[in-house]
């Protein structure tokens, strides 16, 4: 069962260059959106146990904000070996999964 992990400035390069499969959950503690998708998020890691999952608040972790371009919250960035391959705007959680599996692949029992 996957879990979600926080992510700061000083915890976020080393923690996805030590992540084959990744998805960072950019959000602002002031956005609702993000507010509202938040319990999604959680219950899709455990859905994609290949993938971990992290949360990074984008406004106390300026730097690790500044590595994508975000176009409105929540965004979502996926990375393979540590290196960023796409992101995605979106509080739609069919258009977050079909992104999730167009870079991951489906679910670990659905394959």
């Amino acid at each position: 069962m996957s879990t979600v992990t926080d992510l700061n400035d000083d915890t976020f390069e080393a923690e996805i260059a030590q992540s084959d499969l990744a998805i960072v959950d950019f959000y602002a503690g002031w956005c609702g959106p993000c507010r509202m998708f938040a319990p999604k998020f959680k219950r899709l890691a455990k859905t994609y146990t290949h993938v971990r999952f992290f949360k990074l608040d984008g406004e106390q972790s300026p730097n690790a904000r500044k590595t994508v371009q975000i176009d409105t919250l929540p965004y979502f960035a996926a990375y393979k070996n540590g290196e960023l391959v796409g992101g995605i705007s979106t509080q739609k959680e069919d258009k977050f999964v079909e992104f999730v599996e167009a870079h991951f692949g489906p679910a670990e029992g659905d394959q």
